[in-house]
């Protein structure tokens, strides 16, 4: 029998993020026993943010990690082949070009949030349809004003990135009536998305969309993509959802279009600073509603589907197949 070589893996995981992102001990144990292939080429080693990080990682292939000291991690770990982000965003790791050792595959857990995700959406649509975050505005300040609307629908929503949570977004937004407009950089159809366009559509969409619901990754081409222009271009009373990045929103453009009523509501679950500081204007504008970057990360599946996907990608890497997620360097997702 070939004696199969093994694959040195370390796991770093951040303290400061919460429990349900912990690649614990026992999480890895259940993971490999689900990919009983991929765990017969793993040898693996934790860390907890703990000092020594770079005599833990000196002689990984494979690295684990969310934030960890990427600008000298070529030096500290010259062995290192393949990263895998534990999330969906890599702007933090931005620029790659300054750190990133050639040849080294990177990979995120973009798709694993799943129906959570599509729940939140709904739920925010369901909430600005009922002007819910006035409404809320209102209950702090002791403000008895009713607000009437119709229901949802035959509206129209406009998903701005169709990717992997806009996408799941469509396809519940059309399980309750929605015209589904998308916009994404390719173009490209998806079969849950009535219109679909690319970006430089998005000026002449707005005007149609009762719902704008921004999910698209912060990159260079995207940073600032919904400013005071775009906010200025929507329909009268429309409401807002951002569950991207907060650098793709010009937040002092959204609050004035909040206090002046031009945006009937809005809900934010990506900040500029997180935690988002209590002494930030942003709590104290009327008709939005801020949920604490929650949107998408379930409690009990999270990080067990964000292994599995690791460990799959760990066999195909392993046996030379071509691996899944991997993030394309120029288009910075």
């Amino acid at each position: 029998m070939t004696k199969i070589a093994k694959i040195c893996v370390h796991f770093e995981n951040d303290p400061g993020l919460d429990s349900i992102f912990d690649v614990s001990h026992k999480r890895i144990k259940e993971a490999l026993k689900r990919n009983k292939e991929a765990a017969r080429y793993i040898d693996l080693s934790f860390g907890h943010g703990e000092p020594g990080f770079e005599k833990r990682v000196a002689d990984a292939e494979v690295l684990f990690a969310w934030r960890f000291p990427h600008l000298r991690i070529g030096r500290i770990a010259p062995n290192l082949k393949w990263i895998h982000v534990h999330g969906a965003g890599v702007e933090h790791l931005r620029p790659f070009d300054r750190w990133l050792p050639e040849g080294v595959r990177l990979t995120n857990s973009r798709g694993v949030h799943g129906d959570r995700a599509n729940e939140y959406f709904l739920m925010t649509l369901l909430m600005l349809n009922n002007f819910i975050p006035a409404m809320a505005y209102n209950a702090r300040s002791r403000q008895w004003i009713q607000r009437f609307n119709t229901t949802i629908i035959g509206k129209t929503v406009l998903v701005v990135g169709v990717g992997n949570m806009g996408g799941g977004a469509a396809k519940y937004a059309k399980k309750v009536g929605l015209h589904v407009i998308g916009v994404r950089r390719t173009g490209k159809p998806h079969p849950h998305v009535d219109e679909m366009y690319t970006p430089d559509r998005l000026i002449k969409l707005l005007p149609r969309a009762d719902f704008v619901f921004l999910a698209t990754p912060l990159t260079s081409r995207t940073e600032s993509l919904f400013s005071k222009r775009e906010i200025a271009a929507m329909k009268p009373g429309a409401g807002l959802v951002n569950v991207g990045r907060a650098g793709v929103l010009d937040h002092d453009a959204l609050g004035e279009g909040l206090r002046s009523g031009h945006i009937s509501g809005a809900v934010l679950d990506v900040m500029p600073q997180e935690p988002l500081p209590s002494r930030s204007p942003l709590w104290k504008i009327p008709n939005l509603f801020i949920t604490t970057h929650s949107s998408s990360d379930d409690a009990v599946h999270y990080t067990p589907k964000s292994l599995d996907l690791f460990l799959e990608n760990l066999l195909r890497y392993a046996t030379r197949r071509k691996m899944q997620n991997l993030v394309d360097i120029d288009l910075e997702y």
